[in-house]
């Protein structure tokens, strides 16, 4: 017994199939052929573009700074007697005998800067009081109420005398240095001795000047 092509699944399969395709394909057509019909419209952008102003820079200006002035010329001594006198220099002529001559160091006392030893030294009559009792306050101290201690050094002989007095501390330009030394200079001394023998020795003295 024969089969019918009409009943056959597998034949109405491919022939659908076939139809599909086809219908597909007519579609696409249809749809390209109405697309390209369309006018695509263009659209220009513009964007704006900022603008640079270059400015010129002006060239650095080199100032001319004046030469410096030329060495003064060194003259030359010639024998030409065609040289202009202007460009002669005269011989100076100086009188070295009419100079004075240069003043004498001034005379030290050498014994200020040796040192004497000595086992009692050198002691005022009356003790360190007589001093501070013929001591005058300077006026001018007084008001001004300085206060303060000078220490001369005095250099005292073998007869107890002071030969001289230097002042090693100062109260300034008030009048008592001038008032200590007199007080030292106002009292008589007990010389130094070395070995039970008076010498000659510099001491230093404190001078006190208190207000009461």
């Amino acid at each position: 017994m024969r089969k019918n092509p009409e009943a056959d699944l597998k034949l109405k399969h491919k022939k659908a199939l076939e139809l599909g395709y086809i219908g597909a394909l007519v579609l696409i057509l249809i749809i390209f052929m109405a697309f390209r019909q369309v006018e695509v419209e263009s659209e220009t952008i513009t964007a704006e573009v900022p603008e640079f102003k270059v400015e010129e820079i002006p060239p650095t200006e080199q100032i001319k700074r004046p030469p410096p002035p030329a060495r003064p010329a060194v003259p030359i001594p010639t024998e030409n007697e065609d040289v202009p006198e202007d460009e002669t220099i005269e011989p100076t002529e100086i009188d070295l005998s009419d100079i004075p001559p240069p003043p004498e160091p001034p005379q030290t006392d050498e014994s200020a800067n040796i040192f004497v030893a000595y086992d009692e030294p050198p002691m005022p009559i009356g003790g360190f009081e007589a001093i501070q009792r013929n001591l005058k306050y300077p006026d001018i101290a007084r008001k001004a109420g300085i206060e303060g201690r000078v220490i001369v050094n005095v250099l005292i002989d073998v007869d107890g005398r002071v030969v001289d007095a230097k002042i090693l501390r100062s109260l300034g330009h008030s009048g008592c240095d001038e008032a200590a030394i007199e007080a030292i200079r106002s009292v008589r001394w007990k010389p130094a001795k070395q070995r039970d023998r008076p010498v000659k020795v510099w001491v230093g003295i404190p001078v006190i000047f208190k207000l009461k």
